[in-house]
């Protein structure tokens, strides 16, 4: 086999690849912020370069949204949302970035399908959730917005 087209290796060892970055703009709260923050200096203490340049990448390019100047009748960033659905269960989410989002707690990512369901709508109207097993008429019932 020809050698022409072998990479030798120099005895460094690869730099890890970069994450992949969401190409939508990096909202956050505060608490979300302090939250990049931390995973920042735990990865800093842990020498994780990977994961350093990724997080200060994404608070380089964070913008805070100041949840005291949001419209409290109208579901909008940072929202906390009661919906109820077709079966009357209620349910709660949060309206998050990015990084924040961890849906098994209710905590939705600002650019997902049931976010952009939600977003500008009010209490009493009804939103259409659209997804993959078929979408789900819910009915805002509450919107709350933390201190």
């Amino acid at each position: 086999m020809s050698r022409a087209f072998v990479k030798e290796s120099d005895g460094a060892p690869e730099p890890p690849a970069a994450r992949p970055e969401s190409g939508h703009p990096n909202y956050v709260t505060r608490m979300g912020l302090a939250a990049l923050e931390e995973r920042l200096r735990a990865a800093e203490a842990a020498g994780d370069a990977r994961d350093v340049g990724y997080l200060r990448r994404r608070i380089e390019y964070a913008i805070v949204v100041d949840l005291a100047v949001q419209p409290r009748d109208e579901v909008a960033f940072g929202a906390t949302v009661t919906v109820e659905g077709q079966d009357e269960a209620r349910h709660a989410f949060t309206i998050v970035g990015e990084d924040q989002a961890d849906p098994t707690h209710g905590a939705i990512s600002w650019i997902s399908p049931l976010a952009k369901a939600l977003l500008g709508a009010h209490v009493g109207e009804q939103v259409l959730w659209r997804r993959p097993a078929g979408d789900l008429p819910l009915t805002v019932v509450a919107i709350e917005y933390a201190a």
